[in-house]
């Protein structure tokens, strides 16, 4: 786990190590173990390191290896690079390191970009050919780990985040309209390539871009498992489909045990945490550090599930640790929460990870944490009512959407309204593609290859990484996750959501956590906002920066203003925040010129 970056020209002309310098200096808190930067000429690559696998120098970054005339960046972790390293080795590769880096070196060098295939793992890495003056950038298939680009004529640039390509200077951050509507309707997820700036893109997730000497580009997207009955598995019955879940996620949980430190797990006391609790227990480690964070309630709402959490560590006895954040402390690290967004995120679970985090990284660099599994299993609530739909885009849209195109209209100045509904468009492209059998495993696979990578793994890769730690997430397992397409979706809905997983989860934890009402990362306090957290946003909104900008109407606004708790959105996000945010985070950065 580390941060990347990176320049390759293709005019001739030497990259700038000075701009990749500064671009590996603004990512310290992701590599808080050392850094490196090395130049070839027209390629220069940079990397701060965090400490995970191989704690010696001798895998250090950017690793070149001069006898294969190849140099890597790489961020993140291949779980499986001991049986691959034994594999190379038999081929008659060497190796100078013990850890997972040079495996993908060598890796490419003997299967060529097809090695990804063989990767279990989280991964952004960009692997530059010496000879050839190629370069070769991927990013896993779910994109846990980010990858951002600028290209401006015969120059490409590269970063694990995008205020590092901000500090290398350059970049047109004027806003992207397309993705402005994306954000003010698709929930704030902002698809690739596109992000809120024109200047910057990101790599699109299980996506392999060559990139040859004269800067041609070529992608080949290497995984998309279809959401199909298969005719083999007609005769598996609910506790066939139970066992093989439990099955593929016990060896998900194992793997994500690779490294040399010591692992823990974030828990929310959900079922999709609490079973990775119960599934290392099952395994034998013992005192597993586990975490909690609460807030304050706010308008009645509870603030923190505390009840559960500490029950599933009572349970199996773990080392647990409930943090408990008053309002006070919560509005006072807001600023460095949207700051630490590599792109403006609306969801409240953004200040709960930073916080989390932050304690977390005082104890320890390396947890697994239960995101992906409601998009994976069937877990939110607009999945039942997409059962029996005959028009998926329609009913998809009315449940997810926060505003529709005329609603917008009304929303947002007539200069920064996209030319079409640019967000239904998108939607409806990956909804009605081929490979998926009903509405529910349209939706599924557009939640779990579009919304997942660009809402929670985002957020929780941008809000560890923040403090150096390390998010292991096994719901990802692409494994587990082609199976769990596979499944009829009946089995997924049944018991509220959720049903296979729930039932395997019973075999291993407390009925207790599973029975519960579904909860959410609660933080009530920005979803009612008032009292200091209304005098914030409308300073922001209101400041001679927003008004320039102009992105908002004056009387939408004053709406907000006037009763912010009725503008509530479908999936029960607060408007006022959703466009608060992104003034506060377009000036933190100091971007979004028109």
């Amino acid at each position: 786990m580390c941060g990347i970056a990176g320049e390759i020209r293709f005019d001739g002309e030497w990259a700038d190590t000075a701009a990749v310098s500064r671009m590996v200096s603004s990512m310290q808190s992701r590599g808080p173990n050392g850094s490196g930067l090395v130049g070839h000429g027209r390629a220069a690559f940079g990397h701060r390191r965090l400490k995970i696998i191989d704690l010696s120098e001798k895998a250090q970054q950017p690793m070149v290896d001069p006898a294969l005339g190849l140099t890597i960046v790489f961020n993140g972790c291949i779980y499986n690079y001991p049986e691959l390293r034994g594999e190379l080795e038999g081929l008659g590769y060497s190796f100078f390191s013990t850890g997972d880096t040079e495996v993908i070196l060598k890796a490419f060098h003997a299967w060529g970009e097809d090695c990804v295939s063989r990767f279990h793992g989280m991964f952004a890495f960009c692997i530059y050919n010496r000879d050839t003056g190629e370069a070769v950038m991927a990013r896993d298939r779910f994109g846990i780990k980010p990858l951002y680009f600028s290209r401006q004529g015969k120059q490409l640039r590269f970063a694990s985040t995008l205020p590092a390509l901000l500090a290398a200077g350059d970049i047109d951050t004027s806003i992207d309209r397309d993705a402005l509507h994306n954000y003010m309707s698709f929930h704030a997820v902002v698809p690739p390539p596109r992000t809120i700036l024109n200047g910057v893109r990101k790599l699109p997730p299980a996506t392999i871009r060559r990139i040859d000497a004269d800067g041609n580009e070529t992608d080949r997207t290497y995984w998309q498992p279809p959401y199909t009955r298969r005719a083999e598995d007609s005769g598996l019955t609910f506790d066939d489909w139970r066992d093989r879940v439990l099955e593929a996620l016990r060896l998900a949980v194992q793997r994500r045990m690779v490294a040399d430190v010591p692992v823990g797990v974030l828990l929310s006391g959900g079922v999709d945490s609490s079973v990775i609790v119960g599934l290392l227990a099952e395994q034998g480690q013992h005192d597993l550090k586990t975490f909690s964070i609460g807030f304050e309630e706010a308008h009645g709402e509870k603030g923190d599930e505390f009840q559960y959490s500490d029950l599933i560590a009572d349970h199996f006895g773990t080392d647990h640790n409930q943090i408990f954040v008053p309002s006070a402390d919560l509005i006072n690290e807001l600023p460095d929460t949207i700051h630490a967004m590599s792109e403006p995120m609306v969801s409240y679970d953004n200040v709960g990870f930073f916080l989390l985090s932050r304690e977390v990284s005082k104890q320890i660099r390396v947890v697994q944490s239960g995101q992906g599994a409601d998009e994976v299993f069937a877990g939110y609530h607009w999945y039942p009512p997409l059962m029996n739909s005959n028009d998926v885009v329609s009913d998809y849209a009315k449940v997810f959407f926060d505003r529709d195109h005329a609603k917008m209209a009304t929303h947002l100045s007539d200069e920064w309204l996209a030319a079409s509904d640019a967000s239904r468009e998108l939607v409806s492209a990956h909804l009605m593609a081929g490979k998926a059998d009903t509405p529910v495993d349209r939706a599924l696979r557009l939640d779990s290859q579009v919304m997942l990578v660009d809402d929670p793994v985002k957020r929780v890769d941008n809000m560890t990484m923040a403090w150096g730690l390390e998010a292991r997430v096994p719901f990802l397992d692409h494994e587990l996750v082609e199976l769990a397409a596979t499944i009829p979706p009946e089995y997924k809905l049944a018991h509220g959501g959720k049903g296979v997983l729930k039932e395997a989860a019973r075999l291993v934890i407390p009925s207790e956590v599973i029975d519960r009402k579904k909860g959410y990362f609660p933080v009530p306090a920005l979803k009612y906002i008032s009292g200091p957290y209304l005098e914030m946003v409308r300073d922001a909104l209101s400041s001679q920066a927003a008004r320039d900008r102009g992105l908002f109407r004056q009387s939408y606004l004053d709406d907000l203003f006037a009763k912010p708790t009725d503008h509530i959105t479908p999936l029960r996000g607060s408007e006022l925040w959703q466009v608060a945010l992104l003034e506060m985070w377009l000036q933190s950065h100091g971007a979004g010129s028109a």
